[in-house]
């Protein structure tokens, strides 16, 4: 049996080991695993049933759970995917809130927009458009998507905080979060300099351990107050949001701006970060495993809709994962059973406080950015384009928004100096629709 599991996912073909793979898809977990409980928080304002976060948590971990094992047993691949940030948020204010739309259809909607996923994952049409992608924007995307993760990490471990003013500024350094990230930083990176196996692990699991033992306030601003009964407990299933999307009110609503923009960013996140990673980490891919990749995402989404949560799509966390070594599917699997037991040891997840993580996202961040060297920064019609998708993708929190406003500079730039007939056709229409996608449906 070991050697059909160790064919199947070529880990003795491509250097790995079983243990090199299990570590990575903890630590993808670890990274992640804030969206168990931010996901429900966002969309209860929106899913108003009884019990909701509860219930919404359990449907994030199945939801996150079936992606990911689906990207591990069908793509081979070690990408996690959960429910999107951003997409959530839309979802819950701008569609159910903002536009008075029932939940159950705004469900809906996000089904019809997996359909869509499906259909032109299956056709190749979906690997194409990602093959038509200049190499320069490839290697920006998996830049900016560095930037991000920093970004994200600095924000999470409260290192970077708003500022009325000037948007962003420097933390209280003082506070325990920063303090005990800065801690995690510097401890991490000196373990991965030296080589240390698992060094992002022993990073986290230092941190949490500190924090814990310490009582320091990093809990959502309070010490930790230990486990709420029994460290096993009992799943609440969303018995109140699974199978209670509304397909045909979507059709009968023509929520065909609501579609397309779930259809947009969910297509564009997940090329970003399949292009990010494998351009950063030099991950082997064949057209067919990313034509099985994103028919992963759109089943994902399908079943996500299903059981009662916003759009599922891959992560950047899987980053995290992927630097500890992971490099086939069973990295994947290892972290969608890891969400599956969430859903009964979940007391476990609120023993990681996010400045555990932080320094996760801000090494990987920083390892990413290194693809900045092999972009032909000499080259205008190519380089600033890729500036623009570099910075784009974490001012506008959006890897989608980066990629396009790369692509769209990236076009313009080749008709004005001359040199359109060089690109493909299909460029251009990605482009129009693109620009129509901003002109007609706004930023969100």
């Amino acid at each position: 049996m070991k050697q059909l599991i160790d064919t199947y996912f070529s880990i003795s073909e491509k250097q790995s080991s079983w243990s090199i793979e299990l570590r990575a898809g903890v630590t993808t977990f670890l990274t992640m695993a804030y969206i168990l409980f931010v996901n429900p928080a966002i969309l209860s304002d929106a899913i108003q049933v009884p019990d909701a976060s509860a219930q919404l948590l359990t449907a994030t971990a199945v939801a996150a759970a079936f992606g990911t094992l689906v990207m591990g047993f069908y793509a081979r691949l070690p990408f996690a995917m959960a429910p999107g940030m951003g997409l959530n948020a839309y979802f819950a204010y701008t569609v159910v809130q903002g536009q008075a739309i029932a939940w159950p259809t705004a469900l809906g909607a996000v089904f019809i927009s997996g359909c869509v996923f499906l259909l032109i994952s299956v056709t190749g049409l979906r690997t194409a458009i990602v093959n038509m992608i200049p190499r320069d924007l490839k290697l920006a995307t998996a830049a900016g998507i560095g930037i991000f993760l920093a970004f994200i990490g600095l924000k999470n471990a409260g290192l970077i905080i708003d500022h009325p003013v000037t948007f962003v500024t420097l933390g209280d350094v003082h506070l325990a979060g920063p303090a005990l990230a800065l801690l995690g930083l510097f401890v991490t990176a000196a373990l991965i300099i030296k080589r240390i196996p698992g060094a992002i692990l022993i990073g986290v699991a230092l941190c949490s351990t500190i924090a814990i033992a310490f009582q320091a306030p990093v809990f959502q601003d309070t010490p930790f107050a230990g486990f709420s009964g029994a460290v096993i407990q009992w799943p609440n299933w969303p018995a109140q949001t699974a199978f209670q999307l509304d397909i045909m009110a979507a059709f009968k609503l023509g929520l065909g701006s609501i579609v397309f923009i779930f259809f947009f960013v969910d297509f564009f996140d997940t090329a970003g970060t399949l292009i990010g990673l494998t351009q950063k980490l030099k991950l082997s891919i064949d057209d067919n495993q990313i034509s099985r990749a994103f028919s992963a995402d759109a089943l994902a989404t399908m079943f996500g809709a299903c059981v009662g949560v916003s759009t599922t799509t891959s992560y950047i966390e899987s980053a995290a994962g992927v630097e500890e070594g992971g490099k086939t599917g069973l990295t994947a699997i290892v972290t969608g059973l890891c969400f599956l037991s969430a859903i009964f040891i979940w007391p476990l997840a609120t023993a990681v406080p996010a400045c555990a993580t932080a320094p996760a996202l801000i090494l990987v961040g920083s390892m990413m950015v290194t693809v900045c060297a092999d972009i032909e920064w000499s080259n205008m019609p190519s380089a600033f384009p890729a500036f623009v998708t570099m910075i784009t993708i974490p001012l506008s929190f959006s890897i989608a928004n980066g990629i396009s406003f790369g692509l769209i500079s990236y076009c313009i730039l080749a008709f004005l100096s001359g040199r359109g007939r060089d690109l493909h056709p299909g460029l251009y229409i990605m482009t129009a629709l693109l620009v129509a996608r901003y002109l007609f449906f706004g930023l969100g």
